[in-house]
């Protein structure tokens, strides 16, 4: 069971859960009952922050049934790019969002509503906006295109109280590099969910993928 200090702000207490955990499982999916079989298979390999992206097929149910099927997991969303989006991801009960870029209506809404928002950005100055504007942590993407872990080392000397969370380049190797060099936490999919798993639907293999990068981050999670 995931548990979080009430008392603590929803920024605060989204950057607990990451401390504590150090990684998200980001499932993109065309099938809803895929959708459901691959946060399962990750919750069961020890993950417990699961996003389904906005673009996945009707993510809102998806969504919906984890949140009764896995109520140890803390489930989001991710991809949203407009309000209505937001709204729609809101209504369906989404305990954090991920966005791809730094949009100050969106991260007013989320405030407002009390969800920790978590932009993506990728320069100092898209960082420092974002984190200036509400955001609980920074999504740095694509990490990998820019400098990977020597960029959020990099970043550490000016923009060290900013948390990061890189994604786009995360792999079950360089996860636990990626902590080391500064990052709250990390993002990962394709790495965790292999293209030949899901078509053979060996969910075993995505737990052990999970439970694989759970032992490796363990020395960094609190």
């Amino acid at each position: 069971m995931v548990i979080v200090d009430s008392a603590l702000k929803p920024s605060q207490s989204w950057q607990k859960l990451l401390q504590q955990h150090r990684a998200i499982a980001v499932i993109r999916t065309d099938s809803i009952e895929e959708g459901i079989n691959m946060a399962k298979a990750v919750a069961a390999g020890g993950m417990k922050i699961v996003e389904i992206t906005w673009n996945s097929h009707q993510p809102a149910n998806i969504i919906q049934q984890l949140k009764q099927d896995l109520p140890e997991c803390i489930i989001g969303t991710g991809t949203i790019l407009t309000l209505e989006d937001l709204e729609k991801a809101i209504a369906a009960g989404i305990q954090f969002c991920f966005t791809p870029h730094v949009h100050q209506t969106l991260m007013k809404t989320a405030i407002d509503h009390h969800i920790p928002i978590i932009p993506g950005a990728l320069s100092p100055t898209e960082i420092i906006t974002a984190w200036q504007g509400g955001a609980s942590c920074v999504k740095v993407f694509p990490v990998q295109a820019i400098g990977g872990i020597a960029y959020i080392k990099g970043l550490q000397g000016p923009l060290g109280s900013i948390p990061l969370i890189p994604t786009g380049g995360v792999t079950l190797d360089n996860a636990a590099y990626f902590i080391e060099a500064g990052a709250i936490a990390v993002g990962l999919s394709s790495q965790l969910f292999p293209h030949h798993a899901l078509k053979h639907q060996e969910w075993n293999l995505i737990t052990q993928q999970a439970e694989l990068l759970m032992k490796r981050l363990s020395a960094f999670r609190q």
